[in-house]
């Protein structure tokens, strides 16, 4: 992907603390930002109109991207996390890697709308639905790394180890296709896959549930060696702490910390369901926390104790997961508003730190530390989000951030620049076009409705 230099002029741009107004932004083909210059009232000849409020890139820590095919088709009735995801097992045994790229295309083609410019894709759909590996063992993960070139959005391809049904079971025929047998064999599928300009390959232990004990070290070393982020499922259901007791006398994440897995270069995913020696073991340790607010109201799981892991030592980032909405800004002041409906108090978040997590902490979980903030020698990765719609109109420019952090919604994005390279252009994407129905006809696919 060639890239030319080119100068920016953001109305408004959030600079590492404040509301800026006419701030010129200057990137070099490389990608990275060379130059922020505040104070222009007019757009310099030749620069692009940024109207609105310009940010820095979003991060979606945590996707399933197949998962998006479920939206609106699990909203009837009752059930739990265990009931939903019998019918995601029925959704994963559909997907090959053509599929697969022609789903994902349009969901990461649809974060790219909504501000997301990289995306942390924790992939355990790996081999054939009965398990057998395909001609390329790592096709459905090469065809992830495709749908993100063809939408224009940097990708963390966080390839998930994923050995069995629960503590001591053997992997069910369900999900025999997420399994390599072994950690071993699963490292040795995982070192044939290679970065790429715009992706970067990590690791995962989907769960404690997933990945015997004995294992985890094995998924944890190959991280450390690679200096590869690594990504893990944390007690996101009650359920998984009370068999973890059983079957082990300790809790996941003191699991997890006795087999050396937890780090800064590692993100607990979700952490819903803590205990008071949980929250320390992950605050001391600098461990990562992605959280998931949507998918967590979505099925039911409860509210992470976010400010406590904060106070703790943890930074938040967060992800869409399972896609029952793509709205970053949603997520972010989930944080805050969640936490109010726990305490009945306000203010535990400010708007800026809820744009670190959605920005910045989430750049740095997926491996990508340069990325951001709208700085010299960052990667010019940025979102403009409008201040004239029926959402954001009103609040003074100084309160532009607090308007769109608490009111705006993916549907005020007007522009998503990955890389200096203009991928969203005035609420239109440049590569993929008609994504509504690219959505619909991927998903018809996976129903068999086509």
């Amino acid at each position: 992907m060639s890239l030319t230099a080119q100068l920016y002029w953001a109305e408004h741009a959030w600079l590492n603390g404040t509301v800026e107004p006419g701030v010129v932004i200057a990137t070099a083909d490389t990608g990275h930002i060379t130059s922020v210059r505040p104070g222009v009232d007019e757009p310099p000849i030749g620069a692009v109109d940024l109207r609105g409020l310009t940010i820095p890139g979003l991060a979606n820590a945590h996707s399933h991207a197949f998962h998006r095919a479920l939206r609106g088709a699990t909203q009837i009735g009752g059930g739990t996390f265990w009931t939903w995801r019998n019918g995601m097992y029925d959704l994963a045994a559909r997907l090959t890697p053509e599929n697969y790229l022609a789903l994902a295309t349009a969901v990461y083609a649809e974060m790219a709308l909504a501000g997301i410019t990289c995306v942390g894709e924790f992939h355990y759909v790996h081999h054939a639905p009965d398990g057998t590996p395909y001609r390329d063992p790592n096709a459905m993960g090469e065809a992830l790394i495709a749908a993100a070139a063809e939408a224009g959005v940097r990708i963390t391809l966080l390839d998930a180890c994923y050995l069995a049904a629960g503590f001591g079971e053997p992997a069910t025929p369900r999900q025999r296709r997420f399994s390599d047998g072994t950690a071993e064999h699963w490292a040795e599928r995982v070192d044939a896959l290679r970065p790429t300009a715009h992706a970067r390959i990590g690791a995962a232990i989907h769960s404690v549930r997933a990945v015997p004990a004995e294992a985890l070290a094995t998924v944890a070393g190959w991280a450390t060696e690679r200096r590869a982020p690594l990504h893990v499922h944390l007690s996101e259901q009650p359920a998984e702490n009370e068999d973890c007791l059983r079957a082990h006398g300790r809790t996941p994440t003191r699991l997890l910390a006795d087999h050396g897995v937890l780090g800064p270069g590692t993100t607990a995913v979700h952490a819903t369901h803590l205990t008071d020696e949980d929250i320390d073991l992950l605050g001391r340790s600098d461990t990562r926390v992605c959280v998931c607010p949507t998918t967590e109201r979505d099925l039911a799981d409860g509210i992470g104790p976010t400010t406590r892991l904060r106070t703790a030592g943890s930074p938040l980032c967060l992800g869409s997961d399972s896609h029952a909405v793509i709205d970053l800004l949603e997520e972010a002041r989930a944080l805050e508003l969640d936490e109010r409906l726990r305490s009945r108090a306000r203010g535990h978040f400010t708007a800026g730190q809820l744009l670190r997590s959605a920005a910045e902490h989430g750049h740095a979980a997926l491996g990508w530390p340069e990325a951001g903030r709208i700085e010299p020698g960052w990667l010019a990765d940025l979102t403009t989000v409008a201040l004239d719609t029926v959402r954001t109109a009103g609040p003074p420019p100084r309160l532009a951030l607090e308007a769109a952090i608490f009111a705006a919604t993916n549907a005020d994005v007007r522009h998503t620049v990955v890389a200096g390279r203009h991928i969203v252009r005035d609420g239109e994407h440049q590569l993929v076009h008609d994504i509504p129905h690219r959505l619909t006809a991927a998903i018809a696919v996976l129903r068999d409705e086509h």
